[in-house]
């Protein structure tokens, strides 16, 4: 089987930013023995015209990225339309749920979202307000997804390849998928190649976590390099299926009918916007502190004076103050806190990437955890300090010495 890969976007052709579509798309069709003869990459200004017809001629899947945005230069889907010699026609079940998520902003150039090449069938966006579709021209499976990665990546994975496979007739390969925590992607990289290269790895990047997907050898070869490869990073960062951070800690409160709170500083409120984006939420979730300054941490959660004054507020002692005192004042039965140092405008003496976390329960001693994330800039340490902070307390909550579990933390 012979495919062909087309990302659209001028942002990529410019040099603004790099393709990766491209790259992951390939690695994954390789995977399940489709050829990818050619990666395009071209700007939004019609040029996939001649490329797409080209391709329909020698092709038998096509897999095409971007341009179904509501603007002018989004020219995808009329020029697929054209070229499989089909009009465009309005799915009338993305029309009504385009009308839900924007309501009169529907109408006008957002309409666009909701045509599609007569006869193509439509592939749901969760992320998004622009579905992908696919059909036939000819022989050729034609493929249409959206651009930005976090539109992008669920819909291939869940639903494109899955498709690829029943369409082309292709063996479904065995493949395991565990979600890793904290890592960066291309260290993961490292490790899991020099645990087992025989081994075909692949990963995913998405919010807060990374999908990891193993196939090759044999079952009980697979579990133990996933072993070997959880002995490298640490306790529970990698954990079995397709899991978030947040999932895991929403389970065990709901297990054990818990609730909790949270006091923020360098993290800014993100913990608190996580644990308050599900639904059913107000069941756990019973209120957060932001207390970024130390006037805020001494006047609202009662960290004493000579806390900060003796440790500074970026320190363990803070860390307990802050989470014994916002679960005092919320009355929860857990409570978080997230103090440390995530850009260069807060300055303690400590390198940036320095983030206490403190953890109190009712029926358990207040504990306080140091982590020295790497540094790639303020969102990085927010975010892995917010993943760190909801896995630590769902073992705190069941029992667990939080700070044995930290001790076998690397590459952080």
């Amino acid at each position: 089987m012979k495919a062909e890969i087309i990302v659209i976007g001028t942002e990529l052709t410019r040099g603004i930013i790099q393709d990766k579509h491209g790259m992951v798309i390939s690695h994954e069709l390789t995977a399940i023995g489709v050829h990818v003869s050619e990666i395009i990459v071209l700007p939004d200004d019609g040029s996939i015209e001649s490329v797409l017809k080209k391709a329909i001629g020698e092709s038998d899947l096509i897999i095409i990225t971007g341009g179904l945005g509501p603007t002018s230069d989004d020219m995808t889907r009329a020029i697929i339309a054209e070229s499989a010699g089909k009009a465009l026609v309005r799915d009338e079940g993305s029309w009504q749920l385009l009308l839900s998520k924007l309501g009169d902003k529907a109408y006008g150039a957002n309409s666009r979202q909701a045509m599609i090449p007569e006869g193509f069938s439509i592939i749901a966006n969760a992320n998004g307000t622009a579905p992908g579709f696919y059909g036939y021209s000819g022989s050729t499976l034609i493929v249409s997804l959206p651009g930005p990665p976090r539109e992008m990546d669920p819909m291939f994975y869940d639903y494109v390849l899955p498709l690829i496979k029943k369409k082309l007739d292709l063996p479904d390969a065995e493949r395991d998928e565990y979600s890793s925590f904290i890592t960066a992607e291309a260290k993961l990289e490292d490790l899991y190649e020099e645990i087992d290269p025989e081994l075909e790895w692949g990963t995913r990047f998405q919010d807060y976590r990374i999908s990891l997907y193993v196939s090759g050898k044999t079952r009980a070869e697979r579990c133990k390099a996933i072993g070997k490869l959880s002995e490298k990073v640490g306790k529970y960062r990698i954990v079995e299926g397709d899991r978030d951070a947040l999932g895991i800690l929403i389970d065990t409160l709901r297990k054990h009918h818990a609730t909790v709170s949270a006091a923020e500083s360098c993290t800014g409120g993100l913990i608190s916007e996580l644990l308050t984006s599900r639904p059913g939420s107000s069941e756990f979730m019973v209120g957060a502190v932001t207390s970024y300054a130390a006037s805020a941490k001494h006047d609202v959660l009662g960290v004493s004076d000579s806390i900060i004054k003796e440790h500074g507020t970026v320190s363990a002692e803070c860390a307990l103050g802050m989470a014994d005192g916002v679960r005092r004042l919320m009355a929860s039965d857990y409570s978080l806190s997230v103090t440390g140092v995530a850009g260069p405008d807060t300055d303690e003496g400590k390198a940036v990437g320095t983030v206490y976390l403190g953890f109190s329960g009712k029926e358990r001693t207040s504990v306080s955890v140091l982590l020295p994330f790497s540094s790639w800039g303020r969102d990085s340490i927010r975010r892995k300090a917010a993943v760190s902070a909801m896995l630590l307390l769902a073992k705190f909550i069941e029992g667990e010495d939080i700070q044995e579990i930290v001790k076998s933390w690397k590459h952080i």
